[in-house]
């Protein structure tokens, strides 16, 4: 169970001043389903509640808006390719719009998401959490919020999201706060806007039986930290419950648990509370067809002895522009996906895998074969022997050591060498970079990447013969860097 310090802080929410109800028309209710929504949030390193400008981990506020925008797409690349992610929610905050240099860099993250398709949430969260869930200064809100409709409103991929967890207000002033932002900032399509329900977004009963609302899109939170443990089916009961009638235009715009602590989120039968939460929340989203915005895929709060939230999805590596994401846990993003409505597979992961090389097919094998310290690994025809197939253990921040079925010993760059050229050999398993590889993902194919050398597993010259060595080199687009991996 998360502490009630996370939950304070995590759900610290937006802000708004009380403001009389303003003029809406009603409009018959939408009747569409949100399965469209397959998102991730994307935060600050610390979380999203800041008196200053909002700066997304992985971004920079020195990088202009070419590099935020090669940065973002490094990392939609990664989202869409893992995962199949198609939307991204992103924070704002009065000081982010206001100070014109760091908007024009940011606005790189939307356009870049937008450009390839994406959908991109923009939710506004308070200007601090010392703020208690209300808005400080409604004109200078106000005015962010004509800015961003003013640039985006036309942008059918743009939704907005006039604020995030309005806990400081009772449900009928939040409801009048948001039914007069609707009469404000008519060039936001109704459709593409997200009311959050009251409290901590936790509830849409209220905003869903109010008609003001009725044309827009509701964003619905929920924690396992927010109530006491549950069953399964409790779980699954008190979401639905708290979704009122309105599941089919409620997006799940936040819901997460732990990712860093090896939890089961494949296992039916399991009684962890966490475990019990993900699988419910899961199988709600299913049936009422609800896309959501896990929370978070980068960023949030920083878990005490890991230096991250232990809730992310992704571990980021890479530098400059070349940034790369891999899942902390593959059972759990099985089950974000499986709430999107994807087809997944809890089983077991395979106890080994063959490696093939993309331009030639051929196993990546161990030569001769044999047990001993410094066996040369190279590539050959596949024939199922125990030393032509491959194990994976986690090194942590997205790295693998890759370890021989045949000899127990892990795949090495010998003498740790930095050196285009260096030979891949097998050596017992230590704690050592030169042991631990980045899958970078590529189309259907990946690459082996070194972490002490930021090189890839290459086999020389494109050969496509029995026998060839393999070494590491300048990672590039060729074939011979990029391999498939098969379970047996």
């Amino acid at each position: 169970m998360v502490s009630s310090a996370r939950r304070l802080l995590t759900a610290a929410a937006v802000t708004v001043l009380t403001a009389a109800a303003g003029l809406v028309v009603s409009a018959p209710p939408a009747q569409a389903a949100t399965s469209q929504f397959r998102g991730m949030n994307w935060a600050v390193l610390g979380d999203n509640f800041s008196t200053g400008t909002l700066v997304v981990q992985g971004l920079s506020q020195s990088d202009n808006n070419t590099t935020v925008r090669a940065k973002a797409n490094s990392i939609y690349d990664s989202m869409e390719y893992v995962m199949g992610v198609n939307t991204v929610r992103l924070p704002i905050n009065t000081h982010t719009v206001a100070n014109t240099t760091w908007w024009n860099s940011y606005r790189g993250a939307i356009d870049a998401a937008t450009e390839r398709g994406f959908k991109v949430i923009l939710a506004y969260w308070e200007d601090g959490a010392a703020s208690g869930g209300r808005i400080t200064n409604l004109a200078a809100w106000n005015s962010m919020w004509s800015s961003v409709v003013g640039t985006y409103g036309s942008n059918g991929n743009v939704y907005f999201e006039p604020m995030n967890e309005p806990h400081g207000y009772s449900s009928a002033e939040w409801r009048n706060v948001a039914a007069n932002w609707l009469g404000q900032h008519t060039a936001a399509p109704p459709g593409r806007v997200l009311i959050g329900g009251t409290g901590f977004s936790q509830d849409l009963r209220d905003i869903c039986n109010d008609s003001r609302f009725n044309a827009t899109l509701l964003s619905f939170h929920y924690y396992a930290f927010f109530y006491s443990a549950m069953t399964y089916d409790e779980f699954r009961s008190h979401i639905q419950t708290r979704l009122g009638t309105c599941a089919s235009r409620a997006v799940a715009t936040e819901y997460g648990a732990p990712m860093a602590t090896n939890l089961n989120y494949g296992d039916p039968s399991s009684t962890d509370n966490f475990v019990r939460y993900l699988r419910a929340m899961a199988q709600v989203m299913r049936d009422n067809q609800m896309g959501g915005t896990y929370w978070p895929a980068l960023g949030g709060k920083v878990t005490a002895g890991l230096g991250y939230d232990h809730y992310s999805m992704f571990a980021l590596t890479g530098s400059g522009t070349t940034l790369h994401l891999s899942t902390r846990n593959g059972h759990g993003a099985n089950r974000v996906r499986y709430g999107w409505g994807d087809a997944v597979n809890d089983s077991p992961p395979p106890s080994a895998y063959r490696i093939e090389a993309r331009h030639s097919g051929k196993a990546m094998d161990v030569q001769q074969p044999n047990t001993s310290n410094g066996a040369r690994v190279g590539q050959y025809t596949y024939a199922g022997n125990a030393w032509q197939q491959w194990q994976f253990q986690d090194a942590g921040s997205g790295y693998w050591r890759i370890v021989s079925r045949h000899s127990g010993k892990c795949l090495d760059v010998v003498s740790a060498s930095t050196a285009d050229g260096a030979e891949l050999v097998q050596y017992t398993c230590g704690s050592g970079n030169n042991q631990q590889f980045q899958m970078i993902s590529n189309g259907g194919y990946f690459q082996l990447r070194a972490r002490h050398s930021g090189k890839c597993v290459d086999v020389p010259a494109s050969s496509t013969a029995d026998g060839v060595i393999l070494k590491q080199y300048t990672c590039n687009s060729g074939a011979n860097q990029q391999w498939l991996r098969t379970g047996v």
